[in-house]
């Protein structure tokens, strides 16, 4: 079994879902998984966002705003399959965000309706697998209602019905007003079946302390399970000093993956962010080796 550091393309392509998860394991707080919006024209036009992130030195990406029931990648030739097409470009594992709404929640702002597709459902885990989607991200946008409850109930179902990598957290508060790194929650959503726990940078949301986080990692470890740290909150369009502050206090509290988000330029991080993302938490040896080595490989 290879650190997913080292795996070349060919290899990444055919890992299992337990495979993945030991692969990301064992290379001990160096891979990063980049987000970008499906539904915006590319910062290269014709070029998908996804292409752009692993160019920059991204393990994985991460669609958002993808909905399941109209597939659809914008940079992409035209294609009825998508999700297997961009894995062949990219040659990197590739996930979606699909978002548990709690209808009965009370919000702190207006509600965002999103569609049918984009919703955490046994019908959107069903056609998740059917795509060719490794893992998916259970989480929430902005103002979209997306509870700590109604994650867990969806992590059950999504273990039933998609059967790949299940991360799940918020990056921020989706609108709803309650702890976002909290040990209950990440204990039970650990024991409901998800892999990687999902939780804001330290720095990216007021008052998480770095000390919450180191405690919330060592909780996951125990549990054999990945913590995955997100900046969601458009600090990815900020300086790269900002970027290699945040990328070097979440690595010493313990993350597993290192997420950077879509809100740069046209539904994704600023590229020159991600490269520093990278050559903060693994130097520039093997961020130029990601970047340099062929998806035919």
């Amino acid at each position: 079994m290879k650190r997913l550091l080292n795996c070349t393309s060919s290899e990444m392509k055919n890992l299992t879902k337990d495979e993945l998860k030991q692969a990301i394991l064992a290379s001990e707080g160096r891979t990063i998984i980049t987000e970008t919006v499906v539904s915006l024209q590319p910062l290269l036009n014709d070029v998908t966002n996804a292409e752009l992130a692993v160019a920059f030195g991204s393990n994985m990406v991460l669609l958002n705003v993808f909905d399941c029931d109209h597939p659809h990648i914008n940079g992409l030739p035209d294609t009825d399959d998508p999700i297997h097409l961009l894995k062949d470009l990219i040659g990197r594992p590739v996930g979606c965000n699909l978002e548990p709404i709690d209808e009965d929640i009370e919000m702190m702002e207006s509600r965002q309706e999103i569609s049918h597709g984009r919703h955490a459902t046994k019908e959107t885990f069903s056609k998740a697998k059917e795509l060719g989607f490794d893992f998916i991200c259970l989480t929430g946008n902005p103002g979209t209602g997306v509870s700590n409850v109604s994650i867990e109930k969806a992590i059950a179902t999504a273990k039933e019905y998609f059967g790949g990598l299940i991360i799940a957290g918020k990056m921020h508060s989706a609108g709803v007003d309650e702890p976002l790194v909290d040990l209950d929650s990440i204990e039970r959503f650990i024991d409901a079946g998800a892999d990687i726990i999902l939780m804001p940078a330290v720095y990216t949301v007021p008052g998480l302390s770095e000390e919450k986080v180191t405690k919330a990692c060592q909780l996951i470890k125990s549990k054999r399970a990945l913590s995955l740290s997100a900046i969601g909150t458009s600090q990815e369009g900020s300086d790269e000093n900002t970027i290699r502050m945040i990328a070097l206090t979440n690595k010493r509290c313990g993350i597993d993956i290192q997420h950077i988000g879509d809100a740069g330029w046209c539904g994704v991080a600023l590229p020159e962010n991600i490269m520093t993302l990278s050559i903060a938490i693994r130097g520039k040896r093997w961020t130029y080796h990601k970047i340099a080595s062929s998806v035919n490989r």
